[in-house]
């Protein structure tokens, strides 16, 4: 069981810190991503990490601003979003696998069959 949380109305230029808690299973065994949906487009793949915490992806639109961390004392693994901008909107999902997902192999590749679990989703919005 997945939750989300820390969404929000924020201004362009500010920052945001998502929240993906999990209960029930041992969450140390599972790599997590983060996706995105915003309205009239597509599921698309923002980041991920490895069980451990090793390995992460950021993709490419989201590079040097997006970064992941994860915290399994605390089952929760984090998006840290900075400098957003409109195009950030969405809602943001996290998901689970207990594989090595796609997206740590490089290339930034989400496929969203690989992941078994996923949380209801947290509203972000950028907007002045």
């Amino acid at each position: 069981h997945l939750v989300e949380s820390g969404g929000g109305l924020v201004q362009p230029g500010g920052s945001l810190r998502l929240s993906c808690e999990a209960s029930g299973g041992t969450f140390n065994y599972y790599a997590i991503g983060w996706f995105r949906q915003a309205p009239g487009k597509e599921r698309e793949g923002v980041s991920c990490i490895s069980s451990s915490g090793g390995l992460t992806d950021v993709t490419n639109s989201v590079k040097g601003r997006f970064t992941i961390s994860r915290d399994n004392a605390k089952n929760t693994v984090y998006l840290h979003m900075n400098n957003l901008k409109p195009e950030d909107t969405a809602v943001y999902y996290c998901a689970a696998t207990p594989q090595m997902p796609s997206c740590l192999y490089g290339g930034s590749h989400y496929v969203f069959k690989e992941y078994a679990y996923w949380g209801q989703g947290t509203q972000v919005t950028v907007s002045s």
